[in-house]
């Protein structure tokens, strides 16, 4: 009867031939013949077939279900004893046709193992299981009571007990690692402490053979207890199978009877999981009710932790994220790599990549595998952080690791190139992705046209656009926002008119955003009442505007001078609960400050402190900037200071428009300082930083110095261009060495570097200072060949250059021919050429005259009043013409100062040296700048 037994429990390892032997063989259409007679002695089998039929020493554990049929109680014959052994006797045909069945799903079985093996196709579902009959022997029915035990029983785990309370998980992991690689370590909490364990857990070890060598060190003594070690007997699974069995046949009952089956204590502990779980899909953006929902949970779990920090990530608090990783970890509760993930995406959102990466070498030392959602997470964040540098190094690394990647992490490694306005690789990663057959979403195709349109290329722009519409996607208004954004950035404002036209006929509406960039454009293009325009078309749209619709109102208020407006919309969105930031407050200070009302720009700045925003760089910078153009250096300097006590740090723009000041006021010492402070503190060095040290140097007239930066800037390969070359002109004009200026013209010329207008006006002003005229007026039609067409500044000086040479009538004559060309004389015009033909109308013919005369009339006309000094020096000029008055006088006094005092003026006069009108000419005047004379004249 034993035979019988391993007879029929035939295994796939033991059987050396295939399915399909074995189903011709044992099938009812073989040769064998079953009856319920005895069979009588049968030859043997052929010879390799025995002893590989008796091989198998196992019971009918493993085998497939039984024949339903009742069964004689008396034990029965196995009739295929014949075919081992001939002197055997036979069995029943009954036990006979159940060996053909139990061979035949042996077969079946073994098919299905090759096609579990192929990759292609999915695995069949389970068999169902086998339903247990009455037995045929007694021996039998011992057989099947260790079923249940191999059934639960996992095999590789042990049970430990009498741990101690305090023991943590790595160090009862570590310790039973010394009898075999370990897959899982299971610490059980303590039901009322979950900082503590509750004495007992257990490890799951990679073979049998490990845990039956932990097994022998039973009774082992660890931190002073003597610990239970045995094999799991399978009761911890048993329990959840019977559990999940009743749960199934529950499957179509109410919840509440559901529920019955557990505790009061689970129930509500239940019901608060799913009242946290409502809250996040439904009123996520309540924070308080959310942090509510999550304190009522009694001992929250791992998915509840995992919950709160995914939340707090997608908000970007990165320290309530962390603080409440760190509590899950303080009640024994392992991070998994989702809640590592959910906390890494917390530091990508708040730009914070330092402790995020802290995070992911957290992950490495702890043994958790990163997933392809963490490397999408930290090339998001720092391709938000804008360093496509970095975003691409974690991007290689996880096309090592993952073999396939997914089109989330395409589109953000697309989208940190896009921002670096690096399409030509943006491009190539698009290639990549549908070479390996993803399919590209919308959301990357509005990537590929953000990019286009930071880099102004309309035309790729347009055909992404039409890809688009080609691939069956429906443009949405964040496509065609990207199209008002592209014609706002590049001035073409009509199209973008177009485009809000056509979003409107397809029924689509704007949102804030596109009502914003829109906006924005009118303020580039200085068009104020279009700005306003929509503003008010969004306001009729029924949108509310948030906080950086009203920081591109602010900037139009500024743009158009109205700053009291602007100051104002500022209090209207603090009663409207609108948070202003430091860019709200940015375009109000840079605007006092152009506008040199410091003390207004100081008042606002410590209004933007007030609201609680901190100043940044960019904040001091334009304090500074405004500092700068009035030439208040020690307040600036202040200001820096202040910077250096408020922790933030300067950078080169700050240190360069410092360096700017001083060079506008001649101080190269100062300027020198400030770019060896801005060298040691490791910021970059750019050619706007040499352009502040050059110009101090022509400033001051030191041309060495001028020569030696001009050096240096070759050494570290910063080519000079338009700029640098015209400040060096402008130098050397300062000193009227007029070869010098020619020599650098060549050098320009020969760089590649084409002079523009005002390299060509500061080479007339050095040929003026030289007195060599015949060469500017040379200068001036090569000009005009080249098409370069002269502007105030140009016959400004070269009416100056007139004067020098005691030339009025040229001066007059120039005078003329700028009017013909349709330009309209200035202040700074009007006072050279007054100043010209004054100081030699006594002498001059009378044409001169009667050009003086016009030209008091025009200014007459224009509303022009000098100042007090100018007014004194044309008085002892018209002295010197007139005498005691005249017409000439009487027309020029009505430029005058309104407080001219014939008294007071002519006390004034006898305190002033007498100069001879010869040597008091043009030349009396600053030869530094030619604007700077318009400073002298005012409007009415």
């Amino acid at each position: 009867m034993d035979n019988g037994g391993s007879v029929l429990s035939l295994s796939a390892p033991h059987f050396p031939y295939s399915s399909a032997t074995i189903l011709r063989r044992h099938s009812p259409a073989a040769s064998i013949s079953y009856s319920l007679k005895p069979q009588p002695p049968q030859p043997p089998p052929e010879p390799p077939e025995s002893p590989d039929l008796r091989r198998p020493e196992k019971s009918l554990g493993s085998s497939s279900s039984s024949s339903p049929t009742s069964t004689p109680k008396t034990p029965l014959k196995n009739p295929l004893k014949g075919l081992t052994n001939p002197n055997r006797s036979s069995a029943s045909p009954l036990v006979q046709s159940e060996v053909a069945s139990k061979v035949s799903s042996f077969g079946s079985a073994l098919a299905s193992k090759l096609r579990l093996s192929s990759k292609l196709s999915p695995p069949p579902p389970p068999p169902p299981p086998p339903v247990e009959v009455t037995q045929f022997r007694d021996d039998l029915q011992t057989d099947k009571k260790p079923k249940e035990t191999r059934e639960f029983r996992q095999e590789g785990k042990i049970f430990v007990g009498n741990l101690p309370t305090w023991i943590k998980k790595p160090e009862f992991q570590e310790f039973f690692r010394q009898f075999g690689p370990i897959e899982t370590a299971i610490l059980i909490k303590g039901h009322h402490q979950v900082e503590k364990n509750a004495g007992f857990g257990f490890i799951i070890y990679s073979t049998e053979k490990s845990a039956m060598k932990a097994v022998e060190f039973d009774g082992v003594e660890f931190h002073g207890r003597v610990l239970t070690v045995k094999l799991d007997d399978g009761k911890r699974l048993k329990t959840k199978a019977e559990q999940r069995a009743r749960w199934v046949e529950a499957e179509g009952e109410e919840e509440d009877a559901k529920m019955s089956s557990k505790s009061s204590w689970h129930q509500e502990r239940e019901g608060s999981r799913k009242t946290l779980q409502r809250i996040l899909d439904s009123n996520g953006d309540n924070w308080q009710a959310v942090v509510s929902a999550f304190e009522k949970i009694n001992k929250p779990s791992r998915t509840e932790f995992g919950l709160m920090v995914k939340y707090y990530g997608r908000r970007g608090d990165v320290h309530r994220a962390r603080e409440t990783f760190e509590r899950m970890r303080s009640r024994g509760i392992t991070p998994t790599s989702r809640i590592y993930t959910s906390l890494i995406h917390a530091y990508a959102v708040g730009r914070d990549m330092e402790e995020a990466l802290s995070c992911v070498r957290k992950m490495k030392e702890e043994g958790i595998e990163m997933s392809l959602v963490t490397y999408s997470v930290i090339v998001g964040g720092f391709s938000k952080a804008g360093n496509a540098e970095a975003a691409d190094q974690w991007f290689d690394e996880a096309k090592r690791i993952h073999k396939s990647l997914n089109a989330s992490i395409y589109g953000k490694i697309i989208y940190a190139h896009c921002q670096a306005c690096n399409m030509e690789r943006a491009e190539e990663l698009v290639r990549e992705m549908e070479e390996e057959g993803i399919d590209a979403p919308i959301a990357i195709y509005h990537t590929m046209m953000d990019g286009y349109t930071m880099v102004a290329d309309e035309k790729k722009c347009l055909i992404v656009f039409k890809r688009l519409k080609e691939c069956g996607f429906t443009p949405t208004v964040v496509t065609y926002g990207c199209l008002i954004n592209l014609y706002t950035k590049v001035g073409k404002i009509p199209k973008a008119l177009e485009v809000s036209r056509t979003m409107k006929e397809q029924g689509i509406k704007h949102n804030l955003k596109t009502y914003s960039m829109m906006i924005n454009g009118f303020v580039k293009l200085k068009d104020w009442a279009n700005a306003f325009a929509v503003f008010e078309d969004m306001v009729n749209d029924g949108m509310k505007p948030d906080v950086i619709l009203y920081n591109n109102i602010i900037a139009a208020f500024c743009g158009m001078g109205n700053m009291e407006r602007a100051v104002q919309t500022v209090k209207e969105m603090q009663k409207l609960r609108h948070r202003p930031t430091t860019r709200t407050f940015m375009p109000i200070i840079h605007g006092y400050a152009k506008s040199g009302d410091m003390r207004k720009s100081l008042e606002v700045f410590d209004m933007m402190r007030r609201c609680g925003c901190v100043p940044t760089v960019h904040t001091f910078n334009a304090l500074i900037n405004g500092l700068v153009e009035k030439r208040q250096m020690e307040k600036a300097v202040e200001i820096l200071d202040e910077m250096t006590l408020a922790g933030v740090s300067a950078n080169e723009h700050t240190y360069t428009k410092i360096m700017q000041g001083y060079a506008s006021v001649g101080d190269t010492g100062k300027a020198f300082e400030y770019f060896t402070r801005l060298q040691n503190e490791g910021l970059k060095v750019d050619i706007f930083t040499y352009e502040a040290l050059l110009k101090a140097c022509c400033k001051s007239g030191r041309m060495q110095s001028a020569l030696a930066v001009t050096k240096e800037m070759s050494t570290r390969n910063i080519p000079r261009n338009s700029f640098v070359y015209n400040i060096l002109i402008d130098g050397w004009a300062r000193r009227g060495d007029v070869w010098e200026a020619a020599d650098l013209m060549q050098q320009m010329k020969k760089e590649g570097v084409k002079p523009d207008i005002h390299t060509y006006t500061s080479f007339i002003s050095a040929c003026s200072k030289a007195g060599d005229m015949n060469r500017a007026t040379q200068t001036i039609q090569e000009m005009e060949a080249l098409g370069v067409r002269p502007n105030i500044k140009t016959y400004t000086t070269l009416i100056k250059g007139w004067a020098r040479a005691s030339l009025p009538e040229k001066a007059l004559s120039c005078y003329e021919e700028m009017k013909a060309m349709g330009l309209k004389p200035d202040k700074a015009v009007y006072h050279c050429l007054m100043t010209s033909l004054l100081s030699r109308a006594s002498m001059a013919e009378g044409y001169i005259y009667s050009g003086v005369m016009s030209i008091c009339k025009e200014m007459v006309e224009a509303g022009l009043i000098v100042d007090m000094g100018t007014a004194v020096h044309w008085s002892k000029c018209l002295c010197k013409i007139e005498g005691s008055g005249g017409e000439l006088t009487e027309t020029l006094q009505k430029t005058f100062p309104p407080d001219w005092s014939s008294h007071h003026h002519h006390s004034y006069l006898d305190q002033v040296s007498d100069v001879d009108s010869e040597d008091d000419d043009v030349d009396g005047e600053s030869d530094d700048d030619v604007n700077l004379v318009s400073g002298m004249l005012s409007s009415k």
